[in-house]
């Protein structure tokens, strides 16, 4: 079965140009790490959750607080889906929206140290808007497409 995960690409116009929201992994394996460690709020559908549009608007506000789920279906523009290195396809939609500057993380992440001990962490610690240049440098390699996605759909704003 492929993996799949869904997300949002929230955007907004700025004196700068386009501007597009990510996050940045919480935990101390990233706590140091800044380039090509940004996300965009994503993740995979829960057990019988077929609709990766409501799995991408569920997981931007359990990652962020943000919540968007009553805006219309046709608000959102799919920048269809790329296939990483690992076989998992990653889903993601575009929105405009803006962000209050409260993050509000709803999931944690539990992990085994080495010796033994459990540590508890937000999935995401930081967020925030950039523009399309400086993203394309903070993001994971494997979402470098969807910014020429992207930037197809919205050039002319």
């Amino acid at each position: 079965m492929v993996r799949r995960s869904a997300g949002i690409v929230l955007w907004k116009k700025s004196l700068q140009g386009l501007k597009v929201f990510l996050v940045h992994p919480g935990g101390p394996f990233w706590a140091g790490k800044d380039e090509r460690a940004w996300d965009f709020p994503k993740g995979e559908p829960d057990e019988g959750e077929n609709d990766l549009l409501m799995t991408a608007i569920r997981e931007l506000n359990e990652e962020t607080g943000i919540d968007i789920s009553a805006r219309k279906k046709e608000e959102f523009v799919s920048l269809e889906s790329v296939k990483r290195k690992d076989g998992k396809e990653i889903h993601l939609w575009a929105v405009e929206g803006d962000w209050s500057g409260l993050l509000v993380c709803k999931s944690w992440v539990k992990i085994q140290k080495k010796d033994k001990s459990w540590i508890s962490f937000p999935e995401v610690d930081r967020g925030g808007f950039f523009t399309i240049e400086k993203a394309r440098n903070k993001v994971f390699s494997s979402l470098l497409p969807f910014f020429d996605k992207f930037e197809e759909k919205f050039k002319q704003l």
